[in-house]
């Protein structure tokens, strides 16, 4: 589904607050929304079951992973990150080393964390355009994440975007993946 017909624009003469969002979020809670950069709420409509069965088994090996090395903390789908430049953004699967979440302040905490995951995962489901996923993987790195895969199903391929800019792609029916010096330690097979 087009973007475009999922983003409802705040009125030229009002902005959508983070009080107000985090607000319409919890009244709205069966309805994931995410806010862009410039306050535009956006409609994510839910995965087919095959997509969301696919990111839960990714889910738990990231969680048995940092279980493990206790390094930091896991989150799913439905947590939301204020990112620095103010978007509001639902990562498929995210990380935060322990130092920064311990950093920040129970108040924080309880809303939209104001900080980026060190790590994002997003899947692409067959709602989702490859050009608008692969916008919000340069959106998290912009704001400071230091790993993030895109897997695309769909095109068979895994986007791998890292903090010096790099963005390398595997191809392949199984592809091996790292959390390199992000997740130490973490390697594991995907199935495309």
């Amino acid at each position: 589904m087009d973007l475009e017909l999922r983003t409802l624009h705040p009125p030229r003469y009002r902005e959508f607050d983070d009080d107000f969002f985090f607000e319409l979020c919890q009244a709205n809670e069966t309805t994931k929304l995410e806010r862009d950069a410039n306050g535009n709420i956006i409609l994510v409509p839910p995965t087919g079951t095959e997509t969301g069965r696919y990111s839960f088994e990714l889910s738990v090996e990231i969680g048995f992973w940092n279980r493990r090395t206790n390094l930091g903390y896991a989150f799913d789908s439905s947590t939301g990150f204020k990112l620095p430049n103010s978007a509001v953004r639902s990562p498929d699967v995210a990380w935060v080393t322990k130092d920064r979440w311990d950093a920040l302040s129970e108040q924080d905490r309880q809303k939209f964390a104001p900080l980026c995951p060190d790590f994002v995962v997003e899947i692409r489901s067959s709602s989702d355009e490859l050009k608008a996923l692969k916008d919000k993987m340069e959106e998290y790195r912009d704001n400071g994440c230091r790993l993030g895969w895109l897997i695309d199903r769909i095109g068979k391929q895994v986007f791998i975007y890292r903090q010096n800019g790099s963005i390398e792609i595997k191809e392949g029916a199984i592809v091996t993946l790292s959390g390199e010096d992000v997740l130490p330690d973490l390697t594991m097979q995907v199935n495309l």
